[in-house]
């Protein structure tokens, strides 16, 4: 055999080898159905603890254990008050609840705080007809982050569609920091609604959820710009609405079908 020979042989062996180690080190990611529960509220949105979720309706929320899907305490407004919650975020031994008065026009939005232990409402923030219609909250690296959805619908009403969708970083004393609009290409597939749910995830990604897509939209604060970056696109098992990272149980996902009033708890793999 010659040197040339040998040479090309030794380079296609090379190739072969680490073509192999390539492909086997390769896996998709992506997010998979690891238990399902049946519940009484699951129609807007889903919040996550160390022993629970809360799962959360228009206008009430129940408490549920974690492992069995039992039921633990509802809360139901009997005020006339609330009139639209969405999505929610536990904080620091509190239930936040994002709240608006969707289908009316002009928007107004507020935060209802609640006791997570008893379900007792104790506090409330409120952004008036500032934003528009607040979908979610959720609290990451020491600040507040909170969606305000516009939608189609209204645009002949407020001369806004849902490209005014805002994504804005507040402090602990809900001070306005900055501010971000969502990608085009999310927005158009939001249509002819908006983002109904995110939360922070542990790679420091933001996901966001649509009103009624199989997808979640994962997204990074620009280098520069004021317009959030799509990373990536994921299917999930659940269309849409209210989703929450369980932050004590690394990688788990939850989110809803609304119609069913089911939970669906996922696991990113």
């Amino acid at each position: 055999m010659t040197n040339k020979i040998r040479t090309i042989a030794f380079l296609i062996l090379f190739i072969i080898t680490n073509l192999s180690f390539s492909f086997s080190q390769f896996r998709v990611i992506k997010f998979e159905t690891i238990q399902t529960f049946q519940t009484n509220e699951a129609r807007q949105g889903v919040a996550v603890d160390s022993n629970y979720f809360y799962t959360i309706n228009s206008n009430s929320i129940g408490k549920y254990n974690k492992k069995n899907g039992d039921l633990i305490s509802e809360w139901k407004d009997t005020t006339n008050s609330i009139i639209h919650f969405d999505g929610g975020v536990i904080v620091n031994q509190k239930l936040y609840c994002a709240h608006s008065n969707y289908p009316e026009v002009p928007m107004t939005s507020s935060i209802e705080i609640f006791n997570k232990e008893n379900l007792e409402h104790i506090s409330s923030h409120s952004f008036g007809i500032k934003y528009g219609s607040c979908t979610w909250a959720d609290y990451f690296n020491d600040y507040w982050w909170v969606c305000f959805a516009n939608y189609d619908k209204f645009e002949p009403v407020i001369n806004k569609d849902n490209s005014w969708t805002v994504l804005i970083k507040f402090d602990e004393n809900w001070n306005e920091i900055e501010s971000w609009t969502f990608p085009k290409k999310v927005l158009q597939e939001f249509k002819p609604m908006s983002c109904s749910g995110g939360s922070w995830g542990p790679d420091g990604y933001l996901y966001v959820t649509g009103h009624d897509s199989a997808k979640v939209y994962v997204l990074q604060l620009p280098r520069m710009g004021s317009v959030l970056e799509l990373v990536k696109t994921m299917n999930v098992g659940f269309k849409g609405q209210g989703i929450a990272w369980d932050r004590f149980d690394k990688n788990c996902f939850y989110g809803i079908i609304k119609n069913e009033n089911v939970v669906i708890k996922s696991k990113l793999n």
